[in-house]
């Protein structure tokens, strides 16, 4: 595979211990002299050239914002943007033939001076912009790579312009950085969705070890299944173990692979809605 196929997989940034194992040293040096993908700092990477997209931005007059700016703040994403995404003044108008995501607000000197977007602006830009499950991929990621706090991120919701601001709120409540990736923010997002569950993001199940997200009044677990963890017998193993002390303890796991959270969330939240109200009708509630 490809460094750049690898780094879309995993969300538009990867380091090079999550990439390792499908490529070599010497395709991400060629890609990188290529444009191909991009090296942020010492061992990670980003789809794109990042610097040619800031070089865009400028040549229009605008700066980096919304997923591309996520990724340059070093954030994994759920899909790295088709066309690289800048801002625009409100008075300005995009040349012709430019291929870019554009959307407009004030900006003052400073801000087009930086070329890309703050961590609080670019987040909630991308809540304002975006449906919940691309926003809270970028969120979660921001928390995570501690560039803000949830209190910030949370404060700066509540400040944002009106229009939109009821889509930051609800981004910045639901924000966690424990989620370890944006295929667990995405399946976060459609868990929120469906009646009577209430998840959180790598609970501690004694006997069990850390699972993806539970339910633990209602005794459900659900595993986001990603590809690069299940590429031997060793791993294989180890899961039907884990699997085996959920099933012992009277626990409901719930599989989902990237796939399917990516491209089918109307299945995956009909499987949970299933899922809830069998467990409601067996009056089971406990917690661990």
């Amino acid at each position: 595979m490809r460094p750049s196929e690898a780094i879309k997989l995993l969300g538009g940034v990867a380091r090079w211990n999550e990439i390792c194992w499908l490529t070599t040293r010497s395709e991400v040096d060629r890609e990188l002299a290529s444009g191909a993908i991009s090296r942020l700092r010492r061992g990670t990477y980003a789809l794109g050239d990042v610097v040619e997209v800031r070089a865009q931005a400028e040549a229009v007059a605008g700066t980096v914002s919304h997923l591309s700016a996520a990724m340059a703040h070093g954030w994994k994403v759920k899909f790295p943007p088709e066309r690289p995404t800048v801002t625009l003044p409100r008075n300005r108008s995009l040349p012709a033939g430019c291929d870019l995501e554009v959307h407009w607000q004030d900006l003052n000197l400073l801000q087009l001076y930086r070329g890309v977007t703050r961590p609080l602006e670019t987040v909630i830009g991308c809540a304002r912009a975006y449906d919940f499950d691309v926003a809270l991929s970028v969120a979660d990621s921001a928390l995570r790579e501690r560039a803000m706090t949830k209190q910030q991120l949370l404060a700066a919701a509540e400040t944002s312009p009106r229009t939109g601001r009821t889509k930051a709120l609800r981004v910045a409540r639901a924000a966690d950085g424990r989620a370890d990736n944006p295929f667990e923010s995405c399946a976060r997002a459609i868990a929120s969705e469906v009646q009577g569950l209430c998840v959180r993001a790598q609970v501690w199940v004694p006997g069990v070890g850390r699972v993806d997200l539970a339910d633990p009044a209602l005794g459900i677990v659900v595993e986001c299944e990603s590809f690069e963890f299940h590429s031997d017998a060793k791993s294989l193993e180890r899961d039907v173990r884990r699997y085996t002390a959920c099933a012992r303890r009277g626990l409901v796991v719930v599989r989902f692979t990237w796939k399917e959270v990516m491209f089918d969330p109307d299945y995956c939240r009909r499987v949970l809605q299933d899922v809830v109200e069998l467990r409601l009708q067996q009056a089971v509630r406990r917690t661990w």
